[in-house]
């Protein structure tokens, strides 16, 4: 198993390939230790996490010195696949578990991945501005709001408004139903796979709050 999942819609260094392919062996060896991926779930690591955590990259290109939150990385998704299609991109990846982050951290230190830092702690603790918040559904969008609300940089250098990019699937009317400038952007677009037939990027521009 290798990123040519990857290389059919990114143009990809031959230094990213060499971090993409090295994610499969790492992840299950720590998968057999620590529970990071649905053990059904790692023989699809490239479609089902890391492609998925690349949708993210469909609806924006992260300039260089960005600054990007992950809340809830779980072992990773969607920041380090974003921090290695991004070099120059900077990504904070939080999670209360830390065990979880001891994955991420070993798996990063491996493959030479130095554009990220990770904090073992709640959101809600988190003391810094992003340009945006990026999110594989932990939770319902309001309640992922109020946690991230005064995360957000005033200023935007992107073509989208500072905000949020949360990945989630199925029916989103109810859950977005508060936020009429939510934009949605059904996966399937993007990727041929079965697995994207319901997956979406939710982008929630978000208001400056001091």
């Amino acid at each position: 198993m290798n990123s040519e999942h990857i290389q059919k819609y990114f143009d990809l260094s031959s230094e990213q390939k060499k971090q993409f392919d090295q994610l499969y062996p790492l992840y299950k060896d720590w998968n057999s230790k620590i529970n990071v991926i649905s053990r059904k779930d790692i023989d699809q690591l490239y479609i089902n996490h890391v492609l998925h955590s690349l949708g993210i990259a469909k609806i924006v290109d992260f300039l260089p010195q960005a600054n990007i939150l992950d809340v809830g990385t779980g072992g990773g998704f969607p920041g380090i696949p974003l921090a290695i299609l991004f070099p120059e991109t900077q990504f904070h990846l939080v999670d209360s578990v830390g065990k979880k982050l001891k994955v991420v951290n070993s798996i990063a230190q491996h493959i030479g991945l130095n554009n990220i830092k990770t904090t073992h702690d709640r959101v809600e603790n988190i003391d810094e501005k992003f340009d945006f918040i990026v999110s594989r559904a932990v939770t319902r969008m309001p309640e992922f709001v109020g946690w991230v609300k005064d995360k957000v940089k005033k200023d935007s250098k992107h073509k989208l408004k500072n905000g949020i990019l949360y990945l989630k699937g199925g029916d989103l009317t109810q859950e977005l139903s508060k936020y009429k400038n939510a934009e949605i952007y059904p996966l399937n677009a993007y990727f041929s796979e079965a697995f994207f037939k319901t997956k979406k990027v939710v982008y929630l521009p978000m208001k400056y709050r001091k």
